[in-house]
């Protein structure tokens, strides 16, 4: 096999600062938009950053129309119904505003509506035909208002295709958003919950992309067309992911306890850090292993999302499975994860031999779940070891990411890493 021989590296435009999500109806002037798709989920549609924004569309003279029918977690169905607002109303420029899940469907109604096809046209092989994105999209203005997902920065779009009961997404660099207006005055009204949640899903983007494979140890294209998005491990998103982790370790726990505080802005920025990172290195196993545990929900219900059904938000469907993980993969890079450790904050002089890694690794996150009062694992969400086999059937077809694991992982290494992961304290 060939092995690659270089890395490409691809971001969204991102600007920084306060009051930034009033400069969004002159963006789209500039662009030349005339006619917008607003997209956001019921919940943020009746607070402050929505009508900051539609009044600075308004003030600018651009039309628009409102789709406040984001699924929080979404699924095949919702992005289906957005995908057809979009078809109807023939925009020609979008602009999300929410957390990653209005975001994502943001992307997911610019792509089919410019190329219509089936759903799964674009979605990820092995479940879907993972065909790549045509050519150009519609110009895509991504307003997050969670500190998490880094989806204003990145070409992935993650939606729970509910048949198959597991998560699945569409990976291509031309699905990311033109620009990201980082505005911190919009996360106050985030419940300190969602917070947290939110904040954990950036240290395992970090975590994850930085002990990643290297990006010389994957197949090399055929075209560079053809080079993926999740690419492994690199020289320039190790940089983005380890000064994310530093953040986290310094603003997450503040971002939590006050929506006052900077942090709350600081957490913003570390988000899109790590999505800088992970969007050219991927992610691996914690991410795929948390796509079953999200979509198999039976009745968990988290506090602060306002949820009315069953739901595993996904930075807690993620964080549960990562000391698992950690302790696993960190024998092929201990130096790596050691590292990350330390960025966490974590003493490292006392570890004896790289062989401490995983657990210096492990019990770093482990203290930090504890204090953010995240659930102990996936028992609390509901789980059990008879769940095992179907939480395996469910991570092995996610080749996108789990192929990226350090340490390669079947269903003998999965089926153990979901039972060490069933409870932690």
């Amino acid at each position: 096999m060939k092995k690659d021989i270089a890395f490409e590296m691809a971001t969204s435009s991102i600007r920084f600062g306060h009051g930034v999500t009033r400069e969004a109806g002159m963006d789209l002037v500039d662009m030349g938009v005339n006619r917008v798709m607003v997209i956001t989920d019921p919940t943020l549609s009746a607070l402050p950053p929505v009508a900051t924004l539609l009044e600075s569309l308004a003030g600018n003279g651009v039309a628009y129309e409102l789709f406040d029918r984001v699924h929080v977690e979404p699924t095949d169905t919702s992005f289906q119904e957005a995908i057809a607002f979009a078809r109807e109303g023939e925009f020609d420029g979008f602009v999300a505003i929410g957390g990653g899940s209005s975001i994502d469907t943001a992307k997911a109604a610019n792509l089919y509506s410019t190329y219509p096809a089936d759903l799964l046209t674009y979605v990820n092989a092995p479940i879907g035909k993972g065909e790549p994105v045509p050519g150009a999209l519609k110009p895509l203005i991504a307003i997050p208002t969670t500190a998490g997902t880094g989806s204003e920065t990145t070409g992935v779009a993650i939606f729970d295709l509910v048949e198959m009961k597991a998560k699945t997404g569409i990976a291509h660099r031309r699905l990311k958003p033109t620009l990201g207006l980082i505005d911190p005055d919009n996360t106050r009204t985030l419940p300190p919950a969602v917070a947290a949640a939110t904040g954990l899903d950036v240290l395992c983007h970090a975590v994850e992309s930085y002990t990643a494979i290297p990006f010389g140890e994957r197949p090399l294209p055929q075209r560079p067309l053809l080079r993926p998005a999740y690419q492994g491990s690199n020289p320039i998103s190790d940089l983005w992911a380890m000064e994310s982790l530093r953040m986290v370790r310094e603003y997450l726990p503040r971002a939590v306890a006050d929506p006052d505080d900077e942090a709350r802005g600081q957490m913003l920025l570390a988000a899109s850090f790590a999505g800088i990172g992970f969007g050219n290195a991927g992610v691996h196993l914690p991410h795929g292993m948390s796509y079953p545990v999200a979509g198999m929900v039976r009745d968990f219900v988290p506090e602060g999302y306002g949820s009315d059904h069953p739901m595993v938000p996904h930075g807690i469907a993620v964080i549960v499975n990562a000391p698992a993980v950690f302790r696993f993969t960190a024998t092929a890079s201990p130096r790596r994860h050691l590292a990350a450790a330390k960025a966490l904050g974590a003493s490292t002089s006392s570890a004896a031999a790289e062989s401490d890694a995983g657990a210096v690794l492990a019990d770093t996150i482990i203290e930090l779940m504890q204090r953010l009062n995240m659930p102990g694992g996936l028992a609390p969400l509901g789980y059990g070891s008879g769940d095992i086999p179907a939480l395996v059937a469910g991570t092995l077809p996610q080749h996108r990411v789990t192929k990226l694991s350090p340490r390669p992982a079947g269903e003998e290494e999965l089926s153990a890493l979901f039972e060490d992961a069933m409870r932690y304290w």
